[in-house]
């Protein structure tokens, strides 16, 4: 398993404002909606997920790229479409192991390690 990085205790050398923009992008339920349901299927066209949240892909567009610059998800791009998927490097770096369990995969595929 992977050491997290030991935080110094002074805010002198931390930068507070990288993990104040991951987590308020984490700080909304559709925004969070949108992550499991790319810990679902993968690496997922954006076509498809506004079916999957139910929201138009201007609304979906807008959460994504919030989603994206906090680094919490990936975007590749293929003609036309854009395809995404998480960052589970990034996401797993950030949450408890127990909160992290909803999006990870366990060895048998399905969601749920705790």
């Amino acid at each position: 398993m992977k050491e997290l990085p030991v935080l110094i205790q002074t805010s002198d050398n931390v930068d507070f404002s990288k993990y104040e923009a991951k987590f308020k992008a984490l700080a909304d339920q559709k925004r969070l909606q949108i992550m499991y349901e790319l810990t679902q299927r993968g690496n997922t066209c954006v076509c498809d997920l506004t079916e999957v949240v139910d929201m138009p892909q201007s609304k979906l567009s807008y959460h994504l790229k919030i989603l994206l610059d906090a680094g919490l998800i990936r975007r590749e791009n293929r003609g036309t479409w854009s395809y995404y998927e998480l960052n589970e490097a990034e996401v797993n770096s950030l949450l408890s192991p127990e909160l992290c369990c909803i999006f990870r995969k366990n060895d048998t595929g399905t969601t749920g390690c705790c």
